[in-house]
């Protein structure tokens, strides 16, 4: 079938979402151009925006407008406490857990040298810049419980045994294979809560 080429762009472009494939992405063009354009023009004013304005906190690498995200300005979190998360969404996931006052560092990603993603994509040199931190005790590993999550879980602790400190890993709660952000918050929470030393095997 053959559709008008602005049409077929709104389609293309609607593919990109996670999950989202064509019959998907055909539905919402509909639903936008039929009955919500109000609404598609407020997405695409709010996506313009996060493009523009959105970069990455220089402490945490999560998304944010300033130089440090509101988590890393806020002074009342506990400075003794490093949680490291594969992506944005696992630290939502934890945030929305309400079991963590400490501060973060998001990995954006795994090891997995198959794929070409080592240290420096990681950007691990940054995460021993605060490991360097001198009020830092313990550092809590929330990689997913999958082999690249795990070699990266490794890789880590390396780094903060080398500067003597202390690696908890996520206890239960946490199923093998899973990922952290379609874990509910209250099993989350107990994780965090049960969480044990991590030694290299």
């Amino acid at each position: 079938m053959q559709f008008s080429p602005s049409f077929q762009q709104l389609i293309e472009a609607l593919r990109c979402l996670p999950t989202v494939g064509q019959k998907t992405a055909q539905r919402m063009a509909l639903h936008l151009l039929e009955h919500d354009r109000s609404g598609a023009q407020g997405l695409a004013q709010a996506i313009e925006a996060a493009l523009e304005k959105l970069g990455h906190c220089k402490s945490c690498r999560v998304f944010t407008e300033g130089e440090l995200c509101p988590i890393c300005a806020d002074d009342q979190r506990d400075d003794r406490l490093l949680c490291v998360v594969e992506s944005p969404a696992d630290w939502i996931a934890i945030e929305q857990s309400g079991a963590f006052q400490g501060r973060y560092f998001l990995l954006l990603g795994r090891l997995s040298p198959l794929d070409g993603i080592g240290p420096d994509e990681l950007h691990l040199d940054q995460l021993e810049v605060r490991l360097r931190e001198p009020a830092l005790e313990e550092v809590i590993l929330a990689t997913s419980a999958t082999i690249e999550g795990e070699a990266t879980a490794g890789y880590v602790t390396e780094l903060a045994q080398g500067r003597g400190l202390k690696v908890t890993r996520l206890a239960q709660g946490v199923p093998m294979g899973g990922e952290l952000e379609y874990i509910d918050p209250s099993t989350l929470s107990l994780a965090l809560r049960g969480r044990r030393e991590h030694r290299e095997e």
